[in-house]
């Protein structure tokens, strides 16, 4: 593994070297290698430029990375486009990899395919949960409400060490779309992080509305 110097305190929390990987992958997909290799060398990661995680499940992969990385992509391109490309990142890196880890692989069955739409959607919701919380130290967990869902993540890792209350999870809001647009076949969803100065909460929030964006009712 590469020796990496990281701009940010270690957590002692990792994601998936795999995970981390894909990560990178959609980062080069959405910005181009050049982009990739500017944003790891203002994080600190300039030892992967060269050589990406490996692709396999030890957990070895900081939170303190991810943070990096996220403060990066808004240095460079500013709160506002820092924050559509982390979106576009979180998406590429759910589509990529993450729907192959765990119980979301099981999503692409035909079993799966036959069901009600709001049955598909609370189901692949809840596969996300579990894979993070199976796979990574993201301990997350799924509130569901009448209109909406509460997604809990108790450290985000694109959160960690950077004393802000502002979301700045924009990556993980990306592979929530898109795990509901794939596990709904089409439908997109309205998701984002609820700021933690109005919340009150030391854990990160994520609200769903169960409504879909442009489409009928959910239930």
């Amino acid at each position: 593994m590469p020796v990496v110097s990281a701009m940010l305190e270690p957590s002692g929390l990792y994601y998936p070297n795999r995970f981390a990987r894909h990560f990178m992958l959609a980062m080069q997909e959405v910005m181009g290698r050049n982009g990739l290799n500017a944003i790891l060398s203002m994080s600190g990661l300039e030892s992967y430029i060269d050589q990406l995680p490996p692709d396999n499940m030890a957990k070895q992969f900081d939170f303190a990375y991810m943070a990096a990385m996220s403060e990066a992509l808004e240095d460079m391109y500013g709160p506002r486009g820092g924050r559509g490309i982390a979106l576009r990142i979180g998406q590429a890196t759910f589509s990529s990899g993450m729907k192959n880890f765990g119980a979301l692989a099981g999503m692409s069955q035909p079993a799966f395919k036959a069901l009600p739409m709001p049955k598909r959607v609370d189901l692949g919701l809840k596969a996300l949960a579990a894979v993070f919380t199976r796979f990574t130290d993201q301990q997350t967990t799924i509130e569901d409400n009448d209109d909406h869902y509460l997604v809990t993540v108790e450290i985000s890792p694109m959160a960690w060490g950077r004393g802000i209350d502002q979301p700045v999870s924009h990556a993980l809001v990306g592979m929530i779309r898109e795990c509901l647009r794939w596990s709904s076949h089409g439908y997109e969803f309205h998701v984002y992080e609820l700021p933690r100065q109005t919340t009150g909460e030391e854990n990160f929030l994520f609200k769903i509305n169960k409504t879909p964006i442009g489409g009928g009712s959910f239930g």
